[in-house]
């Protein structure tokens, strides 16, 4: 999947956090609700615009933003 195609960052939008497709449903929303213990269905169910594939690429997104990440290793 690629997750460029769901995940969208617009500046005016919800202070330029990455969203869903141009929504305003951020990937921290979702992660939220996933890390609270919602299931995929529970929130597609309370948010029905929402698809399977988008929490997919919230996920896929959230994993290579955390691949990315650097540390700085001995730095005082």
């Amino acid at each position: 999947m690629v997750y460029q195609n769901i995940i969208t960052i617009e500046p005016d939008k919800r202070g330029g956090k990455p969203c869903i497709r141009r929504m305003r449903i951020t990937v921290y929303d979702i992660l939220g609700w996933l890390a609270a213990g919602m299931s995929q269905d529970e929130i597609i169910e309370d948010f029905p615009e929402l698809t399977q594939e988008d929490i997919r690429a919230c996920l896929i997104f959230a994993a290579d933003r955390e691949h990315r990440l650097t540390a700085v290793v001995g730095a005082a």
